[in-house]
C-alpha cells in the first residue's frame, strides 16, 4: 500500500466516492446529508489514514465513518427540531442492527442510477442529477456542458431531489415485471449524455470528450451490475461512434464529413470491443433499437473506405430499426443510406415526402442532407436554399462554418 499522500487520497477518492455515496444514500435517504457525510468520512481518512494505515476495507471504513458524522451532525440540528433527535434514534437503532461489512455496494449505485432517472423526474432533471450524483460532475461543469446557468442547473438538481423526497420515490432497483420500461429511461439518460458529448447541440465546439467518456463509463458499469443485451447494446453503439473521434474535426476544430476522415485515425480497439458486444447483443435475439444503431455502425467501422460501405446490408438494418422502433429520425437515415446505394434522386424522393408531411422541418440535418442531395444531382438553386435554410436553425459553430463553407463553394458555380 503507497504512503497515505493528499495526492493518492484524491486519487482514491476519484475512483471510490460515488460507490461509497451511493451506500450512504441508501442508509441515510438524504442526498444532501450523504454528500455532507461523505466529505466529512474522507476528511478524516486525510487525518487518520497516514497515522493508523489504511484500513483492511476503506469503503466500510469510510461508509460507517461517514454515517456516524451524519448522526453527530443530526443530533446538532437537534437542538432546534424535534423531528431532528428522532432521525438521529432511528439511524443508530438501524446502526446497532445492520453489518458494518460492505455487502451490497455496487447494488447501492445500480439504485441510484434507476433513482436518478425515475420516470417521475423531468427529463432534463435527471440528465443533470445523473451527472451530479453518479458520475460525480460538479453543477459548475454539467452547466457548461449543456449551456445552461449553474443557477438554473443547480435548481433542477434541488427540484429532482425535492421530488424524490417528496414523493416517496423508491432507492431500489425495480421489480422484473418493471424493468424494461425503466432500464429505456436509464438507457436513454446514458445516451442523451454521450450525444451531448459526441455532437454538442450547440456552442463552438464539436466534442465533449469528458461527456462522451463519462456516458461510456456508466454504460460499462451498468454492463457489470445489469447484464442486459440492450445495455451491450448502447455500450457498443457508443465505443463504434466514439472511435471516429480523433477524425471528426480538424486541428481547427472544423467538422469532417464520414466519406473525408482519415480512417487510419480510427481507434480499432474501440471498433474490435463494439463489434463483439453487437454480435453479442444480436445474438441473444432480445435486442433493441440501441443494439440495431450499433450494428449500422459497425458496418461502418469494417468498411475500409467509403466506397467498400455495404450499403446494402445498412438499409436492411435501417427496415428493420424503422419497423420496429419508426421515427422520423431513422427514416431520414435510411434515405441517406437509400441514396447511397440506388442514387440521390432516390434518396432525394424519400427526404422531400418526409419533409412534405412536416416532419422533421425545424431539424437542421434534414435540410442539410437536402441541400446536399440536390448537389450532387445539380440542383444548385434547390441546394442553395435547403443549406440556407439549414443554417438558420443550426446551433453549433462547427456545422454553420460547414454549412457556410458550402454555400460559398455553391456561389463560385
Amino acid at each position: 500500500m503507497p504512503p497515505v499522500t493528499r495526492t493518492w487520497l484524491n486519487q482514491f477518492y476519484e475512483t471510490e466516492s460515488r460507490r461509497v455515496l451511493a451506500t450512504l444514500i441508501r442508509l441515510l435517504g438524504d442526498f444532501d446529508l450523504a454528500e455532507e457525510a461523505l466529505h466529512e468520512a474522507f476528511t478524516a481518512a486525510l487525518t487518520q489514514w497516514p497515522v493508523d494505515g489504511v484500513p483492511d476495507n476503506p469503503r466500510a471504513w469510510l461508509v460507517s465513518t461517514g454515517r456516524f458524522k451524519a448522526i453527530d451532525q443530526i443530533r446538532r440540528r437537534a437542538r432546534f427540531t424535534v423531528s431532528y433527535e428522532d432521525i438521529a434514534e432511528q439511524l443508530e437503532s438501524e446502526l446497532a442492527t445492520e453489518d458494518e461489512e460492505e455487502q451490497g455496494i455496487e447494488d447501492d449505485r445500480l439504485r441510484l442510477i434507476f433513482t436518478c432517472c425515475h420516470p417521475a423526474i423531468a427529463p432534463e432533471a435527471q440528465l443533470a442529477l445523473t451527472l451530479r450524483e453518479v458520475c460525480g460532475l460538479t453543477t459548475e461543469e454539467i452547466a457548461s456542458a449543456f449551456l445552461t446557468s449553474t443557477p438554473t442547473l443547480a435548481q433542477r438538481i434541488v427540484r429532482a431531489k425535492a421530488k424524490i423526497r417528496d414523493a416517496g420515490i423508491p432507492y431500489e432497483v425495480p421489480e422484473p415485471e418493471q424493468l424494461p420500461e425503466r432500464l429505456q429511461s436509464v438507457l436513454h439518460v446514458i445516451y442523451l449524455i454521450f450525444n451531448e458529448g459526441y455532437s454538442a447541440s450547440s456552442g463552438n465546439s464539436l466534442l465533449r470528450h469528458d461527456l462522451a467518456a463519462e456516458a461510456i463509463r456508466l454504460a460499462r458499469l451498468l454492463c457489470q451490475l445489469l447484464p442486459d443485451p440492450e445495455v451491450e447494446g448502447l455500450l457498443a453503439l457508443m465505443l463504434l461512434q466514439d472511435s471516429r473521434r480523433a477524425a471528426r474535426v480538424s486541428p481547427e476544430g472544423d467538422l469532417i464529413l464520414l466519406e473525408q476522415q482519415d480512417r487510419t485515425l480510427w481507434d480499432q480497439q474501440q471498433i474490435r470491443e463494439g463489434i463483439g458486444l453487437v454480435l453479442r447483443a444480436l445474438g441473444s435475439r432480445r435486442f433493441g433499437s440501441y443494439s440495431l444503431q450499433a450494428a449500422i455502425a459497425a458496418v461502418h467501422a469494417e468498411a475500409p473506405n467509403m466506397d467498400a460501405t455495404d450499403w446494402q446490408q445498412i438499409v436492411g438494418l435501417y427496415d428493420a430499426l424503422l419497423e420496429r422502433y419508426p421515427s422520423p429520425i431513422v427514416e431520414l437515415n435510411r434515405a441517406v443510406a437509400i441514396a447511397m446505394r440506388d442514387g440521390a434522386e432516390q434518396g432525394l424522393q424519400l427526404i422531400d415526402a418526409l419533409l412534405a408531411r412536416g416532419a422533421l422541418s425545424d431539424y437542421h440535418l434534414a435540410h442539410a442532407a437536402r441541400a446536399d442531395l440536390c448537389r450532387r444531382l445539380g440542383h444548385l438553386d434547390d441546394a442553395r436554399a435547403a443549406y440556407e435554410r439549414a443554417l438558420t436553425l443550426a446551433q453549433q459553430g462547427p456545422e454553420q462554418r460547414f454549412l457556410h463553407r458550402r454555400l460559398a463553394e455553391l456561389a463560385e458555380n
